[in-house]
């Protein structure tokens, strides 16, 4: 398929609508969900406490859909839970959308009220309590997030400090290049040279280290709150009539004295996830009576920091002043700009004025340039800081060109090309463009350089993301914390949310090269930031464009739909079949019909190797639904631990943002046992509920990044606005030999694959790119 596209331009959040039902804690949904009246004036109109709500832990699972932006107030979001990752299909009920972060973008109208925001409420307080038990005081999370904070704002200063400073030529080198520098400079000088800079022998190539075997791991238990403390915010929360679920996680996210901040601010319950404006509101009243109304200070702070969460959980790291102030006003703040400027002299959100025009543009005197004012929590903040001057430090400390001429040939050549001379490079390309990075994966090691390929699912030789920074997987770590490495190549860019990317980059060494390699028209990441889509926007590195089209009928499908053209493409082999169904009943029917029997008989392709891909986990054709009816036709039983059974496929969620598909082992007082692409794993009893789900069916933000041999996606009537074309691409693209589409949109299909554009998302690392490579080109 034709792969010379690139995401568009960094877009403000659209602007908030009309107030409509208010929505929950967004797992990936509409980052700003509307009042239905005057939260703290009236009570709400709706239950002020489900506590039927869905494990919190599924919340930030998949990630945002891409088509309800996070300032969109008409749609509500659903909830947060981990196999929520696409937008719910039909009503967003409590029952049904309480898994999914996506489940509220099409919330939109329902009644959302009923959706998972509790779910962190409920469950999640259950199992925090259960780890709390017994265990020591710590330091809490808020409080570990605050010194971490520290740390990197002190690491950015040093940072900006080096880069605005006057740099000898030569400084930033190390190693060999290091010594030659200094020889040349010796022979200039009429010195000596050493004779060992230049009679030494080339270094033999450095083997990869050998892979470690596979050993069972347990994922990290939540972090333990003391006992006393999680007793204490119990009391508080008993009394101002909130559920006592939400005691164990709102001591850990409070962190210390929780109790005693809960009584003299009861808003600070918004930092709990799934707890809604409308909730803290009546909690507020209980505890403060007529005291508590809508222009109190401490309630436009926590609607400030809790607006901007549900941004973060749609995609963006900051939020336009006029789109925030709009917001608030609607939450009934008397005056949004006044909050803001409280907000701001808190400390309660970070705010920037980014320029509109290019850098390096004259103005007349007197003159002031044009800004957009961005408000923005000091996490993404601090990490988009991060990522912009890490990507701009590798850029310029790349030590020079290598001769790889030799090697550029065949798949891969121009990559290899671009990467011998610079330190880094982005490559766009489809599914058959992956030989691409692979090719330049073995002429580095060819040549000697420690080169790693990292993906964000299982890949064939490559580590994982998560097992990279975890340290489990890959070359290690040096002295000084940064990877062993010459060459990282990341597959699957995409999807590298802002909090990971700086993570990664920052433990790049100096000299070293990283290559970002994706397809921008899948879906975005599930955490906040475009960063792939920013990297490309910037141009402030080399872009390899891939010209390898994906093959046959599928590739051919998939490619036209890039370019918002869903064509008829001939299938003499029947790679592509649309099986038509009125009704959602009948959709599920016919999905059990062709896993089941026809396309392992058709096509040889056994039930185990056929994914189901829906858009939403909530309606009657969503996850839940076929998965019940899929696990009642290919592995019946009792469900005995949790409702699973040996046998089961599922969907195993680490940690937000991650799903990978896996198959329950066995059970045991230890917990459920897992084989995930033959790694081991243990999830201990608490977390199951919240970590793991049946996997016959998925969502598309939960399939991103794997590939099946066959594939059904299911288009239920009630999913017509679910859909987007990143969407579509992303689901059809999953399948490398057969497609089956189950098809109940009628033309809302092609509808959304020509109009259905991907929501923007609001980030700030575009303009901070521009900014470094402008400052690097003047003369200094």
């Amino acid at each position: 398929m034709s792969t010379d596209r690139h995401a568009p331009e960094p877009a403000a959040a659209d602007e908030l609508a009309a107030p409509g039902p208010e929505g929950g804690p967004t797992d990936g949904s509409d980052g700003v969900a509307p009042p239905e009246t005057d939260q703290a004036a009236e009570a709400p109109s709706e239950p002020p406490w489900d506590t039927e709500a869905a494990p919190d832990a599924e919340q930030d699972a998949d990630g945002p859909e891409a088509d309800a932006p996070v300032p969109t107030v008409t749609n509500t979001t659903a909830d947060t839970t981990a196999e929520d990752a696409d937008t719910p299909v039909t009503d967003t009920t409590a029952e049904e959308a309480d898994a999914d972060p996506e489940a509220a973008s099409d919330a939109a109208d329902d009644d959302a009220d009923a959706d998972a925001d509790e779910s962190g409420a409920t469950a999640t307080g259950d199992a925090a309590a259960g780890d709390a038990e017994g265990a020591k005081p710590a330091l809490s999370e808020a409080a570990a997030e605050l010194a971490a904070q520290k740390v990197e704002r002190e690491r950015i200063a040093r940072r900006k400090a080096e880069r605005e400073a006057p740099i000898e030529a030569g400084a930033k080198l190390s190693g060999t290049a290091a010594d030659l520098l200094a020889a040349v400079r010796a022979v200039e000088s009429g010195a000596q040279p050493a004779p060992v800079y230049f009679d030494d022998a080339p270094a033999a190539p450095r083997p990869a280290p050998a892979a470690a075997p596979p050993q069972p791991r347990t994922p990290a238990p939540v972090a333990a709150v003391a006992v006393g403390d999680v007793d204490a915010v119990r009391a508080v929360l008993l009394r101002g009539g909130a559920p006592e679920a939400l005691a164990a996680q709102a001591a850990a996210v409070l962190g210390e004295g929780a109790a005693e901040r809960l009584a003299e601010d009861p808003w600070l319950l918004l930092a709990v996830a799934g707890v809604r404006p409308t909730q803290a509101d009546g909690f507020a009243r209980a505890l403060l009576g007529p005291e508590a109304g809508p222009a109190d200070e401490r309630r436009s702070a926590a609607l400030v920091g809790w607006l901007l969460d549900q941004a973060a959980l749609k995609g963006h790291t900051a939020l336009e002043a006029p789109i925030l102030e709009k917001a608030l006003a609607q939450y009934g703040v008397p005056d949004a700009g006044e909050a803001l400027e409280q907000a701001i002299g808190d400390g309660t959100v970070l705010v920037f004025n980014e320029p509109l025009d290019p850098p390096g543009t004259e103005y007349a005197e007197g003159e002031e340039p044009p800004v957009r004012v961005l408000f923005g929590l000091e996490g993404c903040a601090l990490a988009e800081e991060s990522l912009a001057d890490g990507l701009a430090r590798l850029a310029n400390t790349f030590g020079g060109a290598a001769d790889w001429e030799k090697a550029a040939t065949g798949p891969g050549a121009d990559l290899i090309r671009a990467v011998s001379g610079h330190g880094l490079v982005t490559h766009t390309g489809g599914e058959a463009a992956r030989a691409e990075p692979t090719a330049l994966l073995a002429a580095a090691r060819e040549f000697g350089l420690r080169a790693y390929l990292a993906a964000h699912a299982p890949h064939e030789g490559a580590v994982t993301v998560a097992g990279l920074l975890a340290g489990a997987e890959g070359p290690g770590r040096d002295a000084d914390g940064q990877f062993a490495l010459d060459l990282l190549i990341v597959l699957d860019a995409p999807q590298l949310d802002v909090e990971t990317a700086a993570a990664l980059v920052e433990s790049v060494p100096d000299g070293a090269r990283l290559v970002l390699s994706g397809d921008p028209a899948v879906l975005g990441s599930a955490g906040p930031g475009r960063v792939f889509a920013d990297v490309l926007a910037a141009r402030a590195c080399p872009q390899s464009v891939s010209r390898i089209p994906d093959p046959g009928p599928l590739g051919e499908l998939v490619s036209g739909i890039g370019i918002g053209e869903l064509n008829q493409v001939e299938a003499p082999g029947k790679e592509v079949v649309i099986v038509p169904v009125r009704d959602a009943g009948e959709a599920v029917h016919r999905t059990v019909q062709l896993v089941a029997e026809s396309v392992p008989r058709a096509f040889g392709v056994p039930a185990d190797d056929v994914q189901v891909i829906t858009p939403g986990h909530g309606g009657s054709a969503g996850t839940r639904a076929l998965n019940t009816a899929l696990k009642e036709r290919l592995n019946p039983g009792p469900g005995r631990f949790r409702g699973f059974d040996p046998g089961d496929r599922v969907v195993h969620v680490p940690s937000p943002g991650r799903a990978l598909p896996a198959r329950v082992v066995s059970a045991d007082a230890e917990g459920l046992h897992l084989d995930a692409s033959g790694e081991r794993i243990v999830v201990p009893q608490e977390q199951v509920e919240s970590r793991v789900r049946h996997g016959w069916a998925v969502t598309a933000h939960q399939a991103v990044g794997v590939r099946w041999p066959a594939v059904v996606v299911v288009l239920p009537g009630d999913a017509a606005e679910a859909l987007s074309r990143d969407w579509v691409y992303t689901a059809f693209g999953r399948a490398e030999r057969h497609l089956s589409v189950v098809h109940g949109v009628d033309q809302a299909l092609p509808a959304a694959v020509a109009q259905g554009l991907p929501k923007p998302r609001t980030t700030r690392l575009t303009g901070l790119l521009r900014a470094l490579v402008a400052s690097a080109e003047q003369p200094r």
